[in-house]
């Protein structure tokens, strides 16, 4: 039979459901994921499959092993500590860097970012605790604005990988009760960060960032949610 996708795009488009599956929770936190079940499911042949799975190890959601295939990678408080710590270091050097290069048309693009941001549902309308997809491509554009005038490829680069990184946890915090995961206030989070960025008040921005992520990082810990998260065996 004829493919009538074009590799690339099928690719493209596996990519895309699997990682829709994984952060929506249908594929669990250490689950084992089968070639053969996703091949089946998404009509793709094994070495399509290979390459998005491939790609999303490349972002930290999929843990590739040799001899053991591919899993969803694992949360723990560790490691949620550890990715926390090592954001904050990549991206206050990132900030410091965009604030002493940003023009304009870098303020430009923060304040709109934070503009859409503000003006998006968290939460899907079909379900009260599921993260909206259009609050979570507007949240990241937000975090990424803050650093675009930065010059270093490579830095902005860390930064993509962390904030994939941590997708699973920030999802999971999304999931939680309000009474597990505290009362916060992330809509002002978002708008004191975007005031400090326009003032140039770089300590300032790193100290709102650090408390930004740390919050999360301490309401998820202190939740118990990490250490009773189910594990999956099939895909």
């Amino acid at each position: 039979m004829t493919q009538t996708v074009a590799p690339k795009t099928l690719v493209e488009e596996v990519y895309l459901r699997i990682r829709a599956s994984i952060l929506a929770g249908r594929l669990l936190p250490g689950q084992k994921l089968k070639l053969a079940l996703l091949c089946e499911e998404h009509g793709a042949s094994l070495s399509i499959v290979r390459e998005a799975l491939t790609r999303l190890s490349a972002e930290k959601l999929v843990r590739s092993q040799p001899q053991q295939g591919f899993t969803v990678t694992s949360l723990s408080p560790a490691g949620l500590r550890d990715l926390t710590f090592v954001r904050i270091q990549i991206e206050s050097i990132a900030l410091r860097r965009a604030m002493e290069l940003g023009g304009v048309e870098w303020e430009a693009g923060v304040l709109a970012a934070h503009h859409v941001l503000a003006n998006t549902p968290v939460h899907a309308g079909d379900d009260s605790k599921r993260l909206s997809e259009a609050y979570a491509a507007a949240h990241a554009s937000f975090h990424f604005s803050l650093t675009a005038a930065c010059d270093s490829p490579l830095l902005l680069d860390y930064q993509r990988t962390l904030y994939d990184a941590s997708e699973l946890y920030r999802r999971l915090s999304y999931l939680m009760t309000r009474e597990r995961r505290g009362v916060r206030d992330k809509a002002g989070d978002h708008r004191r960060l975007m005031e400090a960025t326009l003032a140039r008040d770089a300590d300032r921005v790193i100290r709102l960032l650090t408390t930004h992520y740390e919050a999360t990082t301490r309401n998820l810990i202190d939740s118990g949610i990490l250490d009773s998260e189910p594990l999956g065996d099939a895909a």
